[in-house]
């Protein structure tokens, strides 16, 4: 008697955080982290972009060095003013103001730059809602054309655990990655 077949599992989605922490190099500003599956977004994009760097780092730095470059190349999103979080949900949800956004791709900031300019130097990625969840995809950074699309993603998060995440960020009181 033959097995019926069985359709593959969905993959289980990914995990957000969204964490609340000084932003680093303007500790009086509040900023928003980002972690994915328990890792900060600056890692994950620091290993997705080791190799890209390669052939741009001075080759006399040490590996410290190079991995500290790589862990702030990116700095949590300051958002401006926004004490309620109204205006991160929006953002986080896809609904990021123009300055804040690719004009011709329309994908949004997700990290900023370390110079305290969320729209400087970020990484961008797609972010897609629906009703039961939210996607991040196609992670680039502007300044580097030339890379084309990051290794990274696509993350698929339930949207009910992604808006909880959103609701209620982690407070901290330093940068977990010590960016201050």
């Amino acid at each position: 008697m033959s097995q019926p077949s069985v359709a593959p599992a969905a993959p289980a989605p990914h995990r957000v955080e969204f964490l609340h922490l000084p932003h680093p190099g303007y500790p009086h500003l509040t900023a928003w982290g980002i972690r994915v599956d328990g890792t900060d977004l600056r890692v994950l994009v620091a290993e997705a972009t080791r190799a890209l760097w390669d052939p741009e780092l001075d080759e006399d730095e040490t590996p410290q060095e190079r991995d500290e470059f790589l862990r702030n190349q990116h700095a949590p999103l300051h958002l401006d003013d926004d004490p309620d979080g109204a205006r991160a949900r929006a953002h986080f949800l896809g609904d990021a103001p123009p300055e804040l956004r690719d004009r011709d791709t329309g994908a949004l900031c997700l990290l900023s730059c370390p110079c305290g300019i969320d729209a400087c130097r970020p990484l961008l990625a797609m972010v897609h809602a629906t009703k039961s969840e939210v996607t991040w995809s196609g992670f680039h950074q502007i300044h580097r054309p030339q890379w084309g699309e990051l290794p990274l993603g696509p993350y698929v998060f339930s949207r009910p655990a992604y808006e909880a995440a959103l609701a209620a960020p982690i407070p901290l009181t330093e940068d977990p990655l010590g960016q201050a």
